[in-house]
């Protein structure tokens, strides 16, 4: 048994916010400081109604349309999120609530960036091991809530929304090898410190970022996890149609395809218009890559992360 991505499907809350729209709301920057150090002009910002699990199920819906597949036919939630909309329950029973669907096992993932990763490889196993044949895997993030405005080496990086995929039982290869791992000896390089306890916000509930520290540390990780999952499936990497990572950084981007020889037209990049979107970031690119028609059906991808954690991880797909 292997398991295939039937669907895919993305959305992004709101108007496009520009580095420009940024400085006219007080952030002290400029648009060619972001964009020369970043490659992001844009990001999506979430209203106040907003929560990870509407803008998941905006996703979800796209996503089920795609694979000719019903809600009530899914037998698997998993959402990555760090930014659930409430601490319980979890974001994929609420989510699983608003579509309508009973029954399913739902439950959510918690690795931060690389957590679409590992919310779809935890979701492949399900299918392969023969207990679950139909199953949602969504990243969905309202990553703003979590900025200090006042900061502007992070609150310039970061946006809000969803992606969504519809995993399926199926006879040929579809997820060929998928790698994760973690070293959380380098947590304080990017977190939120803060907790909640009595009803009140403990220390730092903003997101706290060494920049060069996360650059060195990704650039140098998923180079190589790239490499073990290609490894992993007998695969060169230069077989792969097409690299999607995730988007945080276009100089990390370009950095890692230089690594691992990928020329960068094989690259897909969307960090320019909607910014990081933590664990939303690498579906909401596929998303756009099959959309656009880049991505097509038997073709090689595969889709890497890093983040918080630290955690990183690949999954190479036969599309």
């Amino acid at each position: 048994m292997h398991a295939r991505i039937a669907g895919v499907g993305g959305h992004l809350p709101g108007t496009p916010v520009s580095n420009d729209d940024l400085v006219r709301r007080g952030v002290d920057t400029t648009d060619a400081w972001i964009a020369a150090r970043t490659g992001i002009r844009a990001r999506h910002l979430a209203a106040p109604g907003d929560t990870a699990s509407s803008l998941a199920l905006e996703a979800s819906r796209r996503a089920l349309e795609a694979a000719g597949i019903k809600a009530a036919e899914l037998d698997l939630i998993i959402v990555a999120t760090t930014t659930p909309d409430v601490i319980f329950p979890s974001t994929a029973c609420l989510l699983q609530g608003r579509l309508g669907n009973v029954g399913a096992m739902a439950f959510d993932v918690q690795a931060v960036c690389s957590g679409f990763l590992t919310a779809l490889a935890i979701a492949g196993n399900f299918i392969r091991a023969g207990s679950h044949r139909k199953a949602l895997v969504v990243g969905a993030e309202v990553f703003s809530r979590l900025l200090d405005w006042q900061d502007r080496a992070t609150c310039v990086l970061f946006g809000d929304g969803a992606g969504a995929v519809v995993l399926e039982a199926a006879d040929s290869p579809g997820i060929l090898a998928a790698a994760a791992h973690a070293d959380g000896s380098q947590h304080g390089i990017l977190c939120v410190p803060g907790q909640i306890s009595g009803g009140r916000v403990g220390g730092d509930p903003f997101l706290r970022m060494d920049g060069r520290a996360v650059f060195r540390f990704a650039v140098r990780v998923l180079a190589d996890v790239a490499n073990e999952c290609c490894a992993a499936a007998g695969v060169p990497v230069s077989a792969i149609d097409w690299l999607i990572p995730h988007q945080a950084n276009i100089r990390i981007i370009a950095a890692t395809a230089e690594k691992l020889g990928l020329p960068m037209d094989k690259v897909v990049v969307t960090v320019d218009h909607h910014g990081n979107t933590s664990a939303a970031s690498v579906p909401l690119a596929l998303d756009a890559a099959v959309r656009d028609g880049r991505v097509r059906r038997g073709q090689k991808i595969l889709l890497e992360g890093v983040g918080a954690g630290v955690a990183w991880g690949a999954v190479l797909l036969q599309f």
